[in-house]
């Protein structure tokens, strides 16, 4: 089936199973590798897109939802001044580390902050529940995004 939807800002029209995932859709019809398969349960957040500004994993979403709907990746992201913000301030809190989970992070830290410019430690816990980190440590993610979210007032 034809399905119209935006990604990246872009109007696009493609021809798609309806059930087919849109992890799949992003990564092999489109080229966007940005976005990760890590779980393919929606448990570990590698995969972590925006759909209409929220947050999701798009190895859960069917591409019947995707219909009407604006789709933003990493690769788009990466263009804006509150990328590099998040980027900025994951680097100097030591963030980062193998990178695998970063793109899903970094996604559900712009949901967050757009939701909520001034999170507390508990929101922010809440906003990555979903994103599972085996490097870094969750300390140093949290304090990236509390500075964030300190540096980038009036970006949110």
């Amino acid at each position: 089936m034809k399905i119209e939807f935006v990604l990246n800002y872009k109007p696009q029209i493609i021809e798609v199973d309806l059930a087919r995932r849109l992890l799949d859709i992003l990564r092999e019809d489109f080229g966007l590798t940005g976005v990760k398969e890590g779980c393919g349960e929606g448990e570990c957040g590698a995969c972590v897109v925006l759909m209409d500004g929220k947050a999701v994993n798009s190895c859960l979403v069917p591409a019947g939802n995707i219909i009407g709907k604006s789709i933003v990746t990493l690769e788009s992201f990466k263009k804006t001044e509150r990328y590099k913000m998040i980027e900025s301030c994951f680097l100097e809190a030591g963030s980062v580390q193998c990178g695998f989970c970063t793109p899903g992070i970094v996604m559900a830290t712009e949901s967050l902050l757009n939701e909520n410019p001034n999170p507390t430690e508990k929101e922010i816990k809440e906003g990555l529940s979903g994103n599972l980190c085996r490097c870094t440590g969750y300390n140093m993610i949290f304090k990236g995004i509390h500075q964030a979210a300190e540096r980038g007032k009036g970006l949110w």
